[in-house]
């Protein structure tokens, strides 16, 4: 524990010196800059969910993405692999630190809405939506992060995600396409908008069967895709950028 909580500590040192944090709060600005000019109580309350949940999900790939890739040209992995910290505890520590990281800047637009706008907040709710979406969205990045060669290719990989996983949910979630109860529930095998479903309910939405299901999906699915594939193809991506 003592060992994670110091490679937890350098992921969000590491975080700061690759600017990735700086990023965060930048996007984060501009989120609050497109949200704070809508007037219109009833569309605010529906954009600032589905902005927290892209800062969530696409963003929380990326920055991992972001982070493999630098550590990758400064050799950093190889490094670590001569040292008594295992596979697990590395993987580990750059979803918490992320996670942490994108759970401060996403509740830092949150607040700032809560007070300026009244928007109604379920604070707990908020908190575990955001953690659990961030998480498994992180893991994702290291998917991504396995197959591909460099940082464009990710961005690439990233934006064919999006036009398959978030695209539809969004659809559904204003009403234009994917119209109707049905669509929310079939779209639930999406982790997109699973997401979304977990963060409505802490702004407020009423917490129904597809709450329960949303839950399953980004907690099992987590659980399942960290075990079953991020672990046990940790080890080949280390050696493979440790060029051994």
């Amino acid at each position: 524990m003592n060992k994670l909580s110091i490679l937890i500590k350098g992921e969000l040192q590491r975080l700061n010196k690759y600017n990735v944090t700086t990023i965060s709060f930048v996007v984060a600005l501009i989120w609050f800059l497109l949200l704070y000019f809508i007037d219109d109580i009833d569309l605010l309350s529906s954009m600032l969910p589905f902005i927290i949940v892209v800062d969530a999900t696409m963003m929380s790939i990326l920055y991992i993405g972001a982070m493999m890739f630098f550590e990758k040209t400064e050799s950093t992995i190889s490094t670590m692999l001569v040292t008594p910290v295992s596979n697990k505890e590395m993987i580990l520590s750059k979803v918490i630190a992320n996670t942490i990281h994108m759970l401060f800047s996403s509740m830092l637009i949150i607040i700032v809405f809560f007070f300026l706008k009244n928007v109604e907040v379920n604070w707990i709710l908020v908190i575990l939506a955001l953690v659990l979406s961030v998480s498994f969205h992180s893991l994702l990045g290291f998917m991504f992060s396995y197959h591909t060669k460099d940082f464009t290719s990710m961005l690439v990989g990233v934006m064919m995600y999006s036009f398959v996983f978030l695209i539809p949910p969004t659809l559904n979630l204003f009403n234009i396409l994917f119209k109707g109860e049905v669509w929310e529930h079939v779209l639930l095998i999406l982790p997109t908008q699973a997401a979304i479903k977990l963060i409505e309910v802490g702004f407020g939405a009423e917490i129904e069967l597809k709450f329960y299901i949303s839950l399953g999906v980004i907690l099992f699915g987590g659980l399942a895709l960290y075990k079953f594939y991020i672990l046990p193809k940790f080890k080949d991506y280390a050696i493979k950028q440790s060029g051994v």
